[in-house]
C-alpha cells in the first residue's frame, strides 16, 4: 500500500477550488449553476498582450530561459515597480515564477524554518495557512473582523509578534475582504515593525490595479522597511491572465537568490510565450487596467446594494479587489426542511444545491462567520445570482 507523506496529509484542500469543482460537476449535469466562488476576471486577455505572444511563437521563443525569467521581462518589472510604485529594485532581485501563487509559496520556504512563527494577517486568502505548514511553520493568525474594517490595528500587530515571529504576511487590496490599508494605516504597522528589525515583511499585492478608493500603498515604501520586504504580484488580475501563469516577487537579494535556487531544482523557468505577453503587458499601454477597474466598480457597487437586500446579510462596502464578504452568522440555527444551517459552509453549500449559486465559506479564510461572493462576471449573473440567494434565504425558517 503506497503511504501519502505527512507533509501532504496535513494539507487541507483548496476550498475554493473544491467549491469551483462541485459548481463545475453540478453544471455538467444540466444544472443553471452561477459560479461567485473563484477569483478570477471574465473578461479576455487584451489584444496587444495575446498579439505579443502570437509573435513571440513565431519568433521562436521557445527554449530554456533563465531561471529567474527573461532579463527583458524583469527589466519592465522594475520600470513598473519604479513608475507605480516609487520602489528601485534591479532585475537581480526580481524572481518571475508560475504566477504568484508559486512566489509566495516560494519565499516562504526560503525564509520560514521549522517552528518559526508566520503571522497573517486575517481574513486571509486560503493558501496562506497552508503555505506556511508546507515550511514546517507555525501560522499565527491575526483577525480583525467588520468591526475593524477588517484591517489590524499597530497596538494588536505589536501585541502579537514574540521572539519566534519570522515572517508578517499581508495582503492589500485583500483577498477575501476587499479592504484595503491606507498609506497612514501602513504607517501605523511600519512604527511597530522597525522595533522588530528579524521581522520580514511578504506583501502581496495581486490587486493593486482594482481599487476604489486611489492609488495603493506598500510597506515597502518605508525606506525603513525596504530591505526586508518581498513585495509579490504578477499580471493575472489586472491584465486578466490568470492562464498564463506568470506572478513575481521583488526581494532583497539574498531572498531573491534562495527563490532562484529553490526554482532551479523543482520547476526551473515558466513558460517562455506567457513572459514575452507578460512583458508586453507591463510595458504596452495601461488602459486596458482602468477598463477593467472601472468594471469591477460598477459590479461592486451593484451587488453590495443587492446583497444588503437579503435578510441576515451584513455587508461591508469593499474598497479593493473584486469580493464581497458579508458576515452571515444571523441565519446559523435556521433551516431548510430538516436541514439545519449550523454555520457558513452548510450555507454556501446550501446556496449551491437549492440556488445553484457557488460561493466559498469563510471559514477558509480564517472568519466563519462569513461567506465570499466573487463579482468577476457579469451585471446580469450578478443580480439573477442575488436574486436566488434572496429567495433561498426567504425560505429559510
Amino acid at each position: 500500500m503506497e503511504k501519502i507523506s505527512e507533509r501532504v496529509m496535513a494539507l487541507s484542500p483548496s476550498a475554493t477550488f473544491a467549491m469551483s469543482q462541485k459548481a463545475a460537476d453540478l453544471k455538467a449535469t444540466g444544472l443553471d449553476v452561477i459560479s461567485l466562488s473563484v477569483g478570477e476576471p471574465d473578461f479576455n486577455t487584451p489584444d496587444h498582450i495575446k498579439e505579443a505572444a502570437k509573435k513571440a511563437i513565431d519568433n521562436n521563443f521557445s527554449f530554456y530561459t533563465p531561471v529567474t525569467g527573461y532579463l527583458s521581462l524583469r527589466e519592465a518589472i522594475c520600470r513598473k515597480l519604479k513608475n507605480e510604485n516609487g520602489l528601485d529594485f534591479t532585475p537581480a532581485q526580481i524572481v518571475v515564477g508560475n504566477g504568484a501563487k508559486q512566489e509566495l509559496c516560494d519565499v516562504i520556504l526560503s525564509t520560514v524554518n521549522k517552528g518559526d512563527e508566520v503571522l497573517i494577517l486575517t481574513p486571509a486568502w486560503v493558501s496562506y495557512i497552508e503555505m506556511v505548514k508546507i515550511a514546517e511553520g507555525t501560522p499565527v493568525l491575526l483577525y480583525s473582523g467588520p468591526e475593524q474594517g477588517f484591517k489590524v490595528s499597530p497596538e494588536r500587530l505589536e501585541a502579537a509578534i514574540t521572539p519566534k515571529t519570522k515572517l508578517l504576511m499581508i495582503c492589500s487590496p485583500s483577498n477575501p475582504t476587499g479592504a484595503v490599508y491606507s498609506k497612514e494605516e501602513l504607517e501605523g504597522l511600519k512604527e511597530v515593525l522597525v522595533k522588530y528589525p528579524d521581522v520580514l515583511i511578504l506583501s502581496d499585492e495581486i490587486y493593486e490595479h482594482i481599487t476604489y478608493v486611489g492609488k495603493t500603498a506598500s510597506l515597502a515604501s518605508f525606506p525603513e522597511l525596504k530591505d526586508r520586504t518581498i513585495v509579490i504580484n504578477g499580471v493575472s488580475k489586472a491584465y486578466a491572465m490568470t492562464g498564463w501563469r506568470i506572478g513575481y516577487c521583488a526581494a532583497p537579494l539574498p531572498i531573491a537568490k534562495a527563490v532562484n535556487k529553490l526554482h532551479g531544482q523543482y520547476t526551473s523557468n515558466c513558460s517562455s510565450i506567457a513572459q514575452k505577453a507578460a512583458e508586453a503587458a507591463y510595458d504596452g499601454p495601461q488602459d486596458c487596467v482602468e477598463e477593467m477597474r472601472v468594471a469591477f466598480q460598477r459590479r461592486r457597487d451593484l451587488v453590495v446594494s443587492l446583497a444588503k437586500e437579503i435578510p441576515g446579510f451584513k455587508v461591508e462596502i469593499p474598497d479593493g479587489a473584486f469580493y464581497i464578504f458579508p458576515d452571515v452568522s444571523a441565519l446559523f440555527g435556521k433551516k431548510f426542511g430538516d436541514k439545519v444551517m449550523a454555520n457558513a459552509d452548510d450555507l454556501a453549500m446550501y446556496f449551491l444545491e437549492e440556488a445553484l449559486v457557488a460561493s466559498v465559506s469563510g471559514a477558509s479564510f480564517g472568519a466563519p462567520n462569513c461567506i465570499r461572493f466573487s463579482y468577476a462576471t457579469s451585471d446580469a449573473k450578478l443580480v439573477e445570482a442575488m436574486a436566488r440567494i434572496k429567495k433561498a434565504v426567504e425560505n429559510l425558517k
